[in-house]
């Protein structure tokens, strides 16, 4: 099952310094339900259920490493955005900081339950990123939200699968 899209992700670039709109993506980037999460998320479900089936291990395994594609790419955005790409999530006109921590993975090991953790991250990601693409003007940043999209579009679709195939055995 094939989790890349040969599409290439637009250059990291953008209009103009805006803390605002880098601590919009900073909840992307690191926040409950952002890159770092999924990213963790996966991961640990590749190493929990390498002996068991492979197949899903290798799945989850090649999704994390897109999700580290795009955490990467957000980190250089916010960077240029003006502000430190740390793993936390900033209110700016605040300047609270919330740190990321592993609590936000979910550890279920059950295979159901995995693939309803994975839908659910994988639909939260997209809510987010779409929410952000509203309040974001910069025109860079939102064909690199549309190109990340499509990925998590994608994602979701071979979760659902996975689980469909797995409720219909």
């Amino acid at each position: 099952m094939k989790v890349t899209l040969d599409i290439p992700y637009p250059r990291v670039r953008v209009e103009e310094k805006n803390p605002y709109y880098a601590d919009l993506l900073s909840e992307d980037y690191a926040g409950n339900q952002g890159e770092l999460t999924a990213i963790t998320l996966y991961s640990y479900q590749h190493f929990d259920k390498f002996k068991e089936n492979e197949n899903l291990a290798e799945i989850l395994s090649e999704i994390a490493m897109v999700e580290m594609k795009h955490l990467e790419l957000l980190g250089e955005t916010i960077k240029l955005l003006g502000k430190n790409p740390i793993y936390s999530t900033c209110e700016s006109e605040y300047g609270n900081c919330v740190m990321w921590n592993s609590s936000n993975v979910d550890y279920v090991t059950d295979i159901k339950g995995i693939l309803k953790a994975d839908i659910k991250s994988e639909e939260i990601a997209i809510k987010n990123y779409k929410a952000h693409k509203q309040l974001i003007k910069d025109k860079y940043i939102k064909d690199l939200i549309d190109r990340i999209l499509l990925d998590e579009y994608r994602h979701l679709k071979i979760f659902n699968t996975l689980y469909n195939s797995l409720c219909n055995h």
